[in-house]
């Protein structure tokens, strides 16, 4: 190659390199709008309903769009697609999501110590003990916090997950399972929980208070908490305020989970009597709990393989954290 050659090689190389970096991005645009997977339960849908946060990140040119999951499974699915950037969930399906390579971060926890979550059974079914679920159908929702209420029931009772037969369905299918008698039992939560408790030749075997306590999470994206970490910590902010509102407004908060869920007001009022109105960051100890879970599932089979929680917990810098400390 002649020296001419050579040298307009180096140029081409140079140019391609020059318009390479021209077109990576030094660092994220700031988000403008952020995503936010709800259920009809919870923090999430009383912050909703009081568009504080709208109020607070509209200062910032920023817009909050909501949408609703009936539970935490295709919450994470949606994480997942990028289709939403934020969400609430119980203890379970970010479990399997982080099994499954869906890349998001813990935010911030609630703790669960399992008032709200139940196994009702029919009647009819026979079972009067923990350990008389064993060769039962049970509906729950797979991947989800009463999934794993059934499997510490069930541990409890020493009887092998493999000894009864899990119907996986979704709330509103299940329920329906049980009251037709396609399956003895259900593991839910609050509401469906409270409404179960009225369904006709039902009645709660046990709750998971001293059997699966665990906390409930605020998730987000790896990548839009990250980029966007300013923005993270005003919903948690908001969060935490809604959460010091709810407990100390009961009556109100029944109503708002009624107008939002269409079940009885009378249901409502027992869900936020039994609710648990705590929020912070995630702490080692929380990590602990969630990390016992998933080794749990993992040495039963549920997980394709073992997990570390600690991988996928969020930590803010010190400033973002002391300015949104709930």
């Amino acid at each position: 190659m002649t020296v001419m050659k050579r040298w307009r090689a180096l140029l081409v190389l140079a140019l391609i390199l020059a318009g390479v970096a021209h077109a990576t991005p030094t660092s994220a645009e700031p988000a403008k709008q952020i995503r936010i997977g709800y259920q009809k339960i919870g923090t999430l849908l009383v912050l909703k309903g009081q568009g504080t946060l709208e109020k607070r990140l509209a200062a910032q040119g920023i817009a909050v769009k909501w949408v609703l999951f009936q539970s935490g499974p295709p919450l994470l699915e949606a994480l997942n697609a990028g289709a939403i950037d934020f969400g609430y969930t119980g203890d379970t399906p970010p479990i399997f999501a982080q099994a499954a390579g869906v890349n998001f971060v813990y935010v911030a926890a609630e703790p669960s110590p399992g008032r709200s979550n139940a196994i009702v059974v029919r009647d009819a079914s026979g079972i009067k003990a923990l350990a008389d679920l064993r060769g039962k159908k049970i509906a729950v929702t797979k991947g989800s916090s009463a999934q794993n209420v059934l499997v510490q029931v069930l541990a409890k009772a020493r009887v092998p997950y493999t000894a009864v037969t899990p119907v996986y369905l979704q709330p509103a299918d299940a329920g329906a399972a049980l009251r037709s008698g396609s399956v003895d039992a259900w593991a839910i939560w609050d509401p469906f929980y409270a409404l179960a408790e009225r369904f006709p030749g039902v009645h709660k075997l046990t709750d998971a208070r001293g059997i699966a306590p665990s906390n409930s999470f605020f998730l987000a994206s790896r990548t839009f908490a990250n980029d966007n970490p300013g923005i993270v910590r005003s919903v948690i902010a908001e969060v935490a305020t809604v959460t010091k509102w709810k407990a100390t407004h009961q009556s109100e908060l029944a109503k708002v989970l009624a107008d939002a869920s269409g079940v009885d007001l009378g249901v409502e009022k027992i869900v936020a009597a039994r609710g648990t109105y705590e929020v912070g960051y995630v702490t080692p100890k929380v990590i602990k709990q969630q990390q016992a879970i998933a080794d749990t599932f993992a040495k039963l089979g549920l997980l394709p393989h073992a997990i570390v929680v600690q991988t996928n917990v969020w930590t803010p810098s010190k400033s973002v954290a002391d300015a949104g400390k709930p």
